[in-house]
């Protein structure tokens, strides 16, 4: 198959793109995301789509949505941030377009965007986890994404790892993105600030603000890469959470590589360096097993789009079997 669209929905912006089978954008078109309306956003990706289709030679498009997508890829069964809820996406586009169309976790696009044209092109089996407000994820094994029998697997972020802990939007308690997560870096900073740490009180001052209220992840992270102490603590606390999380998540899918994308990826060795040390620690049988590679995500905000592109061409999985 030759050119493809792959489109990522995101909360407040579409972003789509023309992609070559060697994972090069073309060319873009973006649109607002009307969030609250299922029709208005169906046609807002159809436009954004249709725009590039007008100008390039187009045989498929792939749609990255955050939430639950049938393992047919064509239904959004549960969007966090968006109005869908059964929405049959795929088929609506489909329909409006005259083109096959195919619907992917957004997580579960940029895994593959990694694997196949970014910082896991070399290997067959792969864990990646995009690190922002919450914790999305993928698993490649055997060069396959790994969907489940539902199509809702692999969401790494809600792997329990404090039973009782803090509670998350999915509704249960202790999840790992209540703790490895952007939201979980701004939570940590606000509350040691809020409780008058003189450390916490100084990092405010290097963020040029005096309200705990208005600390952001990014201010974090810039404080911490000036150097501040507190900074750098939080973010090394945040990486101990993700490396702990990361070894019983190696214990069970023995990935060759682990890729770390999204926001508080930006911070690198301050996340990566306690990351890998936590892994080391907690990996179960350490001294006798191989141990898989770290590496940072490579394809930034496309990852999605370009990953989303390159599952419109190959052929969907077997419906799953019921009794």
């Amino acid at each position: 198959m030759g050119l493809t669209i792959g489109i990522d929905v995101g909360g407040t912006k579409i972003a789509a793109g023309v992609v070559d089978a060697d994972g090069t954008i073309g060319a873009r078109a973006n649109r607002d995301t009307p969030a609250d309306s299922v029709d208005d956003t169906a046609a807002a990706i159809c436009d954004a789509a249709a725009e590039l289709i007008a100008a390039h030679d187009v045989e498929a498009v792939g749609i990255g949505a955050a939430g639950f997508v049938s393992s047919d890829r064509s239904t959004v069964l549960f969007a966090p941030n968006l109005a869908w809820r059964d929405e049959p996406l795929g088929t609506r586009v489909a329909e409006q377009l005259k083109i096959p169309v195919v619907v992917e976790n957004d997580a579960n696009a940029a895994a593959w965007g990694e694997f196949a044209f970014g910082a896991a092109k070399d290997v067959e089996h792969m864990l990646c986890l995009t690190i922002g407000t919450g914790i999305g994820g993928g698993v490649v094994i055997g060069g396959e994404l790994l969907r489940g029998a539902y199509g809702v697997a692999a969401e790494l972020g809600h792997m329990r790892v404090v039973p009782g802990g803090h509670r998350c939007g999915c509704g249960a308690r202790g999840c790992l993105e209540q703790y490895a997560s952007g939201r979980a870096l701004v939570r940590e900073g606000r509350a040691q600030a809020e409780a008058g740490s003189l450390a916490a009180m100084q990092m405010l001052t290097e963020c040029g603000i005096s309200d705990p209220a208005q600390l952001t992840g990014p201010m974090i992270t810039e404080a911490a890469a000036a150097g501040d102490p507190c900074a750098v603590e939080l973010l090394e606390d945040l990486g101990r959470w993700l490396g702990e999380g990361l070894a019983s998540l190696a214990t069970m899918f023995d990935p060759t590589t682990i890729v770390i994308g999204g926001g508080v990826s930006a911070a690198k060795d301050l996340l990566m360096k306690s990351a890998q040390v936590a892994f080391e620690r907690n990996l179960p049988a350490k001294a006798n097993r191989p141990h898989p590679s770290f590496g940072l995500a490579e394809l930034g905000n496309d990852a999605g789009l370009i990953g989303a592109a390159d599952l419109a061409r190959r052929p969907a999985p077997p419906a799953e079997k019921t009794r």
